[in-house]
Order: structure tokens, then sequence, then C-alpha cells
């Protein structure tokens, strides 16, 4: 399972080639989200988090922006179930955390409000359509 996980953080000059080869699997090809809304122009001002596996093989990815918010939370098909969405994810809270942020927020695909929920995020507001997938905003307090 997750043991054998290893989260690797850093800017997407050192980890965007992997990340973007994920997100672009997830979500282009995937859920056909628009390339021009996936690739909004904000990852080289974010943290970005990489999931791999024992052998160094990059499985899933997230990101860390500036005000708080996490996104492009995206494991490749075939590694899901196995962890690495968790990590990812426990990974981008504990950086905004020593960072000093008082709360994180995501907007959430319906289908994961419970895995984000499990972590300890509250659904706020209306559901909205965002690149034709209905989502709700999340957030979690920070207890630093």
């Amino acid at each position: 399972m997750s043991h054998s996980l290893n989260i690797r953080q850093g800017s997407w000059s050192e980890l965007g080639d992997a990340a973007g080869e994920i997100r672009r699997s997830v979500f282009i090809d995937e859920q056909q989200v628009p390339i021009e809304e996936e690739w909004d122009g904000r990852d080289p001002e974010c943290r970005h988090f990489l999931a791999l596996d024992a052998t160094g093989r990059a499985l899933g990815t997230a990101r860390l922006l500036p005000d708080g918010h996490i996104g492009r939370v995206a494991v490749l098909q075939e590694s899901r179930g196995r962890g690495a969405g968790l990590a990812l994810m426990q990974a981008a809270i504990d950086a905004a955390r020593q960072r000093g942020d008082a709360q994180v927020m995501l907007a959430a695909q319906i289908q994961a409000l419970a895995f984000y929920e499990r972590l300890g995020f509250i659904a706020e507001g209306e559901t909205f359509m965002e690149a034709g997938i209905p989502h709700r905003n999340m957030v979690l307090l920070l207890k630093n």
C-alpha cells in the first residue's frame, strides 16, 4: 500500500515535467478538461507535490497555491486506491501549515467529496460547474 510511496515537493521547474504528464492524462485525456482551462499559467507560483512509487515512477500530483488553495490533485487511473491521493493531500496540508496558512481550500469534484471529507474538509456553498464537471468548494481550518 502507501508504505512504498515517496512524496517529493518542489517548484514547477523541478517537478513540472512529471506533474504535467499526470495532469494531461487525468484531466485532459480522461476527464476531457479543455487544455486552456488545465494550463492556467499559475504553476510557476505554486508548490508542487509528486507521489512516487518504490521504483521512482510518478503516480500522482497536487499543487498548493500562494493563497492556500490546493488544486490539480490527480492520480493516474491504474494507481488509484493505493494511498497516493491521501499522501499528496497530507503533504500539501502540512506544507501550508508549516508556512503559517490559517486554512486550505479546494474546489472538489462532486464524486471526490467523501475523499476530502475524510481529511477533515467541510463543503461550503452551492454546486458549480468547472470545466464541465460539478464541483463544490471545501475548506479545512489549520491549527498551527
